[in-house]
């Protein structure tokens, strides 16, 4: 028999001697208990009882470890389970075999049976190793995974947080056996009101304006964000300062107070007022039910460390209870909130000067959401030529949030991708951006983020033990790229996603095709495709084809017809357009093209020829459905030719690694 003491806290039993293994004698049992009892409430752990039950004959493969450890957790991200090679060697074993990690919500039971055959945990089992014998059948395991699909479920239902497992072994039928187990119960989250629908319209196409904290001094935050706001495509009377005592300032129409509003409401309202009168103004609009569908807080102070009076809580306690009862608020924005940017209406709610910052222009089907105001704007900066639709500094996120954002997103029929800076999740945000970004993919719309910094929140179960072998960061990952969503490694990684998918929202995984006239691009190419973009291939009569193109241009004896392909720097434009018209018509989904700009047969440097070989490039590429990108590896002395190829609407690059890692990058 085995005898297990059960205490509070207790979940290593074997370091306290709390197990022993016995025949079957009352007397032996009754001491072996009371032993137990003594040196467990000696270590101060409150005694629950002992189990006995019957030892069981485990199956073994001499050599290797046989037993593993599952860990249903509740976190975060919904119920995920971990599964991985258990027993006391638990946490050495990690280094050899990380366990699996299944959100039970994007993965079944039959897939997750699949990464298990792959592990060796899995290998083990099924004896799949060389020298080994199976100790189980698939259809065991897949009826264990499903019962721990069903375990997740019945958890949920009696308010745990925790199901651990641990040791796991086979008996000699080959059934997965539980020899151990420890679960803990959890607090029940209380569910966040939504905020008010419709506030994405009110962000990208705002009919009325208006700022509160505009001052006569030019170096003001709202005074700054009326200028800038100016050379937004408004009608006159539709920008407003709120200014007490006046009728027009700056030349632009005034309101006194908050009561104005509520007669003459705004889409839009920008307070650039320190936090406490921000609250208070807030406070009023909600009073009197109306004044603004947005207000966008630009102060700190409310929720974060500076908030030394609990502006931010006294804030969001309003909202939460208003919204209980089914009352007016406006969406709120911030605080901290930097700004936001429409390209296609001149929109821009920034505070930052003209001479230090100019928003990009046109327009594009692209949504970029940053928890940092600095990083969105030094993309923005740094992508100069990037296609959006709209840019938004979410700030510190008091009331709307990322999944908010995402869910506005994500039916807009002018937005086709997405991307976002992401410092951290607040409480039940990413098990719903993970819900978000699987509709997302299912519809076709990327979802590319840059996570930085680190996760606060903890797994459910202490540290000392196995269920907190997958860190949060482990977990989190696993969740969003099961649920669809591309996470960039780097900042550079990030942005070669963006001029992808600000070029061309619906790309598609396939087939690429690197054509240059430097062959240090040809071979770096070679070295980075993979994947969901492996190297294309050129056809026997393509290469036929390409043979004549070259002979027609001179370069027969220079240039070796295959891809990657160096056409040396003897090819010149005609080359050039003569060769990707035959790519474009092939099987590659997407041509980069490397323009190494150092010989006089491309004479790009000239602005109106460079942006008319990209606009024909471009026009190409679209008429065949294919994607392509521009590479000038070359010195600051040729950011003018790359301004002047970028305005054809391609993506440039300034080096051809840059080019493929964002293909990887959404892969």
């Amino acid at each position: 028999m085995v005898v297990k003491g059960i205490a509070e806290g207790l979940w290593h039993k074997s370091e306290l001697n709390a197990v022993r293994f016995l025949t079957f004698e009352s007397d032996a049992l009754a001491s072996a208990w009371d032993e137990m009892r003594t040196r467990v409430e000696a270590e101060g752990y409150p005694w629950i009882g002992a189990l006995v039950c019957e030892r069981i004959q485990m199956a073994s493969s001499p050599g290797l470890p046989t037993e593993g450890f599952v860990a249903l957790t509740k976190g975060e991200g919904g119920w995920t389970l971990v599964l991985g090679l258990g027993g006391m060697q638990a946490d050495a074993l990690r280094a050899v075999a990380p366990p699996l990690r299944w959100p039970l919500a994007f993965v079944t039971p039959i897939a997750a049976l699949k990464e298990l055959e792959g592990h060796l945990l899995g290998q083990v089992w099924l004896g799949t190793l060389r020298g080994t014998k199976s100790l189980t059948t698939r259809p065991k395991l897949l009826a264990f995974l499903e019962g721990l699909w069903a375990a997740a479920e019945i958890a949920e239902a009696e308010g745990l947080e925790l199901l651990e497992l641990n040791p796991v072994a086979l008996d000699l039928k080959g059934d997965p056996r539980p020899l151990d187990g420890v679960g803990q119960s959890g607090s029940a989250n209380a569910t966040r009101p939504a905020p008010p629908p419709g506030f994405l319209q009110s962000l990208k196409t705002p009919k009325r304006i208006a700022v509160a904290g505009v001052s006569s001094k030019p170096d003001g935050a709202g005074r700054i964000i009326i200028e800038n706001l100016r050379k937004a495509n408004l009608p006159e009377g539709d920008l407003i300062i709120l200014r007490p005592g006046e009728t027009r300032f700056l030349d632009l129409p005034c309101l006194p107070d908050v009561a104005a509003l509520r007669l003459a409401p705004v889409d839009l309202l920008v307070l650039a007022l320190p936090a406490s009168v921000a609250v208070q103004f807030v406070e009023a609009m909600i009073a009197q039910g109306g004044g603004a569908s947005v207000v966008a807080l630009v102060a700190g102070g409310l929720g974060d460390g500076a908030d030394t009076d609990g502006l931010g809580e006294r804030l969001k306690r309003v909202l939460d209870e208003t919204r209980r009862e089914g009352r007016w608020t406006p969406a709120l924005l911030g605080p901290n909130f930097l700004g936001h940017v429409v390209p296609a209406y001149g929109l821009n709610t920034t505070f930052i000067p003209g001479d230090k910052w100019l928003p990009p222009s046109g327009g594009g089907s692209l949504a970029l959401l940053s928890q940092s105001g600095a990083f969105l704007l030094s993309r923005l900066s740094a992508n100069p030529q990037l296609r959006l639709a709209l840019a938004v500094a979410l700030g510190n996120q008091l009331d709307l949030r990322l999944p908010d954002l995402l869910q506005a997103l994500e039916t807009d029929p002018e937005i086709s991708s997405v991307a976002a800076y992401v410092e951290g999740f607040a409480p039940g945000d990413l098990e719903a951006t993970a819900f978000i970004a699987a509709r997302m993919k299912q519809a076709g719309r990327p979802f590319l983020i840059y996570r930085a910094g680190r996760t606060e929140v903890g797994l459910a179960a202490a540290a000392s033990h196995t269920g907190a072998l997958a860190g949060d960061r482990d977990l989190e990952k696993a969740l969003l790229t099961r649920a669809g969503v591309k996470i960039a490694p780097t900042i550079a990684a990030f942005d070669a996603g963006l001029a992808w998918l600000g070029a061309f929202p619906g790309l598609e995984p396939g087939p690429v095709a690197v054509l240059t006239n430097a062959g240090f691009e040809s071979v770096a190419a070679g070295d980075l495709m993979g994947g969901a973009f492996p190297p294309a291939c050129l056809s026997e009569k393509e290469v036929g084809s390409l043979r004549e193109i070259l002979r027609i241009h001179g370069l027969e004896n220079l240039v070796s017809p295959h891809l990657p392909l160096d056409i040396t720097p003897m090819a010149d434009e005609a080359a050039y357009r003569a060769i990707q018209n035959l790519i474009l018509d092939g099987d590659a989904k997407v041509l980069v093209v490397g323009l190494v700009p150092f010989t006089r047969k491309l004479a790009l440097e000239d602005r109106e020829r460079a942006t008319a070989f990209a606009l024909d490039l471009k026009h190409q590429a679209e008429q065949k459905g294919k994607a392509v990108a521009l590479v000038v590896d070359a010195g600051s002395s040729y950011d003018a030719m790359r301004t002047a190829l970028a305005k054809g609407g391609l993506p440039v690059f300034t080096r051809m690694e840059d080019a493929l890692e964002g293909l990887k990058v959404l892969g």
